[in-house]
């Protein structure tokens, strides 16, 4: 029987569709992890709008004729070879987002290979990979680990601002007395949102103009500064309508409707500056490019110079063996980490609630201890752990992952900075969620970025969350009163407010 020659052509389709796979091998969890994050309640992502975008972007352009043919192969697939150590990483130290940076690489790759450049309706490869990335639960990671020092920006400047408009203004880090009234910076009014939906429309509009290194990268300064300066001119704007709202006709400026339409009204003044931006570097289309044979030959060569069917299978290989990887992360709290919950607190003995399955792999996993139990009508959690960004997080994301409604109310500084949220069970009960921060160095804090800030200044510390949950319908009286009970039970001192404590309306915020 005569054998079928393979020709040197097939054995390049045939390395080209082993090196696809390779690729998909790669990119297969961090897809499912990244589809999770778009349906989980808990993460709260808008990522999957920002896919749909980016999948407009490149079918609008794809669906045109392509003006030229010189595609060169070699940097997807030195792409593929980062993309796999990207991989690696992420796998080892079992960190989802670095993993997710793979699919980020994936897609610049694929719009390269597309020639999406050289079409009748060109778009930048690497900007609409840029414009992906925002699918990721970027605003999550940025209020986590940046947060705090937005708040303190955001915070300084309204400051300064406000200052110099009025005489009684006090400052305390990120809080502002200002005519009597407490207007806090808090956690929402980071600007982290503000900032990334400025950045995302920015990366938008560079993926349709297609600018050049310098011009891209000095139009991603003024876009951060924009987004920073819209941040404190709406925080000063809400600080005068708290302080005055006479000034503003008597709305309430944290209530809805007009809480929100000020944040709409702020962005869209920071996208401005983005749009006159896009109108200066924006490339039109030049004709199309004269053939250049010597160019076009790339497309017939190799991926490899040296037997490039070998080399994809050993590829393929390598790909399966890092998905393989035990993953060890380096985020791991501290193993001998216990909590012991006082026994009884306000005159209620304490009953015990087991933790779910789920939670105690994860502490098993990650180090860290927690501890839940119900003291009359009042319940009681405590996280404690030595890796905070691993383990502390508000409680709104694991609530809205267990079907709840959760509505952050805004911050108590008395007698700790606790965050309130009010929760809303799928069966209509409501309960009111305090929460705080605690350090074994004496810092407290009212939000996961704040004890995250002081962490990293001290990395040896044990911070705890300290999480208490009552029915809604009780007094403030009440309620200050089990949290005065839960303080002195845990033998935590109460420190003496900078700033003397307003009356806490509870009034939504976002």
């Amino acid at each position: 029987m005569n054998s079928i020659p393979i020709h040197f052509k097939d054995k390049f389709f045939l390395s080209k569709l082993i090196f696809g796979a390779a690729a998909v091998v790669l990119a297969i969890d961090p897809v499912l992890w990244l589809v999770q994050t778009w349906r989980d309640p808990s993460y709260d992502s808008s990522g999957f709008i920002v896919f749909c975008v980016c999948a407009g972007l490149f079918l609008w352009s794809v669906t045109s004729e392509r003006t030229a043919h010189t595609v060169n192969l070699r940097l997807p697939l030195f792409l593929l070879a980062v993309s796999a150590l990207t991989r690696l990483v992420g796998q080892v130290l079992a960190i989802n987002v670095v993993g997710a940076i793979t699919l980020v690489l994936d897609v610049y790759a694929i719009g390269h290979l597309a020639a999406l450049g050289f079409r009748k309706r060109p778009i930048s490869p690497g900007w609409l990979a840029t414009c992906f990335a925002f699918s990721l639960p970027l605003e999550r990671i940025i209020q986590r680990t940046m947060g705090y020092g937005l708040q303190s920006v955001s915070a300084d400047g309204a400051c300064t601002i406000l200052d110099s408009i009025f005489d009684n203004v006090r400052c305390n880090g990120v809080r502002i007395l200002i005519n009597h009234q407490d207007v806090l910076v808090d956690l929402p009014c980071s600007g982290a949102r503000a900032l990334l939906l400025v950045l995302l429309f920015y990366a938008a509009c560079m993926t349709v103009c297609r600018p050049g290194i310098r011009k891209g990268i000095l139009g991603l300064g003024l876009t951060f500064l924009s987004g920073i300066l819209v941040n404190v001119l709406r925080i000063i704007v809400i600080a005068t309508g708290i302080a005055y709202p006479g000034f503003f006709g008597g709305i309430d400026v944290m209530a809805a409707p007009w809480h929100d339409l000020l944040g709409l009204t702020f962005l869209a003044i920071g996208c401005l500056p983005v749009i006159y931006w896009a109108s200066l570097v924006y490339k039109r289309q030049r004709p199309p490019e004269k053939s250049n044979k010597k160019r076009e030959g790339l497309e017939g060569k190799p991926l490899l110079r040296l037997n490039p069917l070998w080399q994809a299978c050993g590829f393929l290989v390598l790909a399966a063996a890092i998905i393989s990887l035990p993953r060890k992360p380096i985020d791991i709290a501290k193993p001998n980490i216990k909590v012991e919950l006082p026994s009884w607190i306000h005159g209620n003995v304490a009953t015990p609630v087991p933790l779910l399955p789920k939670e105690k792999a994860y502490f098993t996993q990650y180090g860290g201890a927690a501890a839940k139990a119900i003291y009359g009508e009042h319940g009681l959690l405590i996280v404690k752990t030595s890796a905070p960004l691993r383990h502390l997080h508000s409680p709104d994301e694991c609530l809205r992952g267990l079907g709840f409604d959760v509505q952050y109310k805004g911050v108590n500084h008395h007698p700790l900075p606790t965050a309130i949220y009010k929760a809303t069970a799928p069966d209509g009960a409501r309960y009111r969620v305090a929460v705080s921060f605690i350090s074994s160095e004496g810092h407290t804090a009212g939000n996961v970025s704040e004890a995250v800030w002081h962490w990293m200044q001290q990395p040896g510390s044990i911070w705890y969350t300290l999480q208490r949950i009552s029915p809604w319908n009780l007094e403030d009286v009440e309620n200050e009163r089990w949290d005065h009970a839960v303080m002195t039970a845990m033998d935590i001192r109460i420190p003496n407010p900078p700033i003397q404590p307003i009356k806490f309306e509870g009034n939504n915020h976002d």
